[in-house]
């Protein structure tokens, strides 16, 4: 075709530019729903974008006879970043397809005589590269949100790790999309993958489960925070199998993010000592490490045994019970002759010892607890005493 026949379409084209984008807002109201499910506002950005699109097909078009320029999609510029994060893909294709069968219904008003198939072909090859570089652009613009997704996450186990909650971290688990609750978190050694792909591995299983994960490594540990799931062994067992081998430890379920804290602070200190138990199941609670977090030096198993342990049982016959009978090797005979009283007795105090405290006394993993127990008890009326005598 002649460069007569393409300048006469293009000043068809342009005389029509204004009807094009009336009619494509038309059709677009008529065949997309979610386009009707947008606010005013946003109906009205992507009009503007749709007559942006066309003006630059338009403007393409009368130069596509020379060098055969390549699109532009600088008109997606048009629209406000939070409209251009809230438009899909698919729905930036369907708005270049009604476009694009907007101008097709309309080709033999719009084509110059003799130049429709022109502009058939035109539109074409325009709507394809366009859909190649919007996918490119969206392509794009996902990889640098993943990078800014991953860095938020990094943040957000970094301070829970190291305990610094504040309002900081609600505002980026909300950019996540964090809503669940309640949450656990569990920690255990990192499989020898890229971590990356660990942690992307991660938050695909959680998307698939309706449950959501954070994840981050940290030299040689995996921590995964787990929030919504319907217990914390539903938890545990739908990551379990993405930690390297050597012991898994689940943190305390605790109501909220805020609260994690506290959660990664157990399951941390029980992934430490937890080779003081190299017997133990995998996944295991940190509640059941408390001993070996104790003798590991960790503060807050330290309180828990005493406020579960050895407070219930101050002051009472049961300690004294508890304490003989650990030092005669659990005999319950020793037991009573030591304190003149009848087994029965002794079997007695035992079962109220358990109800007390938890754990039972003739059980060999909740005998050592109630060992440890009662000795970091005694070492704090100790250390009481003698501060009171200094």
């Amino acid at each position: 075709m002649t460069d007569r026949t393409r300048e006469d379409t293009t000043r068809r084209l342009e005389r029509a530019m204004g009807s094009l984008g009336t009619a494509a807002m038309a059709r677009m109201d008529e065949q997309l729903p979610w386009f009707r499910a947008l606010s005013a506002e946003d109906r009205s950005w992507v009009g503007l974008v749709a007559q942006a699109g066309i003006a630059a097909f338009v403007e393409w078009f009368q130069h596509a006879g020379k060098d055969r320029p390549t699109p532009s999609i600088e008109f997606f510029g048009t629209a406000p970043r939070e409209l251009k994060r809230s438009i899909s893909l698919q729905q930036t294709v369907d708005i270049v397809r009604v476009v694009v069968e907007v101008v097709e219904a309309q080709t033999h008003e719009l084509a110059s005589p003799g130049g429709e198939d022109q502009l058939q072909q035109a539109m074409l090859r325009y709507t394809r590269d366009v859909a190649f570089a919007a996918a490119h652009v969206y392509a794009r613009e996902a990889e640098a949100r993943g990078s800014w997704d991953a860095r938020l996450e990094a943040l957000i186990v970094d301070a829970l790790v190291r305990g610094e909650v504040d309002d900081g971290l609600h505002s980026w688990a909300a950019a996540l999309g964090w809503t669940s609750s309640p949450v656990v978190v569990i920690a255990g050694h990192a499989p020898d993958d890229d971590p990356r792909a660990v942690i992307d591995g991660l938050r695909e299983k959680g998307r698939r489960i309706g449950m959501d994960l954070l994840a981050g490594v940290q030299a040689d540990r995996l921590i995964v925070i787990v929030g919504g799931a319907g217990s914390v062994d539903d938890a545990a067992k739908q990551v379990v199998a993405r930690f390297g081998v050597g012991p898994i430890v689940i943190g305390p379920e605790v109501p909220d993010l805020h609260a994690a804290a506290r959660s990664a602070r157990a399951a941390l200190a029980g992934l430490k000592a937890s080779c003081g138990w190299p017997d133990a199941p995998r996944p295991v609670h940190a509640e059941d490490l408390l001993a070996e977090r104790a003798l590991d030096g960790d503060t807050d198993a330290r309180e828990q045994l005493i406020e579960n342990v050895y407070l219930p049982l101050a002051g009472t016959p049961l300690l004294d019970t508890l304490a003989t009978y650990l030092e005669q090797g659990t005999s319950l005979e020793a037991t009573a002759r030591l304190l003149f009283v009848h087994p029965n007795t002794v079997r007695y105090r035992l079962k109220k010892i358990t109800e007390l405290t938890g754990y039972q006394p003739t059980e060999g993993r909740s005998a050592f607890t109630l060992q440890v127990g009662l000795i970091l008890g005694r070492l704090s009326e100790s250390a009481e005493t003698w501060r009171a005598l200094t």
